[in-house]
């Protein structure tokens, strides 16, 4: 369990980086572009980002959790409890909110033509930056408890 346990928090991290750095600099950057340009930006990160190497990390964190939370709810015992609770934090953070908020902002906004951009753009990144800002909380509280699990197990 341990060792899933170790993976869990080395995906996650990953994850929950790529979301801090998007909430710190990446979304702030494109604000700061003409709305045109900064919409066409994220409408290309949004298709460039489906690739391998972030889906494996963001959904293979989310199978690993799965599979902490069935045996640590099988096993019991100190740790289990923080392992519980970190695999739904992630579960319903970062997993959860991207595919309930941002993936269908981020939908709506590949459907939306650049003339819309003055009127579209500031709203599309200030709810998806709100959304953004929770699954990155959620990341990092899972962070938090999955090595809490560890350090109890330890």
């Amino acid at each position: 369990m341990q060792g899933i346990a170790i993976a869990a928090i080395v995906g996650g991290g990953l994850v929950t980086g790529l979301l801090y750095a998007f909430s710190l600099v990446t979304m702030r950057a494109l604000l700061e572009q003409p709305a045109e340009a900064g919409m066409s930006t994220m409408q290309s990160i949004n298709r460039l980002i489906i690739r391998p190497l972030f889906l494996l990390p963001f959904l293979g964190t989310a199978v690993l959790c799965l599979l902490l939370l069935i045996g640590a709810l099988w096993q019991g015992g100190a740790g289990a409890i923080a392992w519980c609770a970190g695999a739904l934090t992630y579960l319903v953070g970062p997993l959860g909110v991207t595919m309930a908020c941002n993936v269908p902002l981020n939908d709506r906004l590949a459907r939306t033509d650049l003339r819309e951009a003055p009127v579209l753009w500031p709203r599309y990144v200030r709810d998806w930056l709100r959304w953004n800002h929770v699954r990155c909380a959620l990341g990092t509280a899972s962070l938090a408890l999955l090595a809490l699990g560890l350090a109890l197990k330890a």
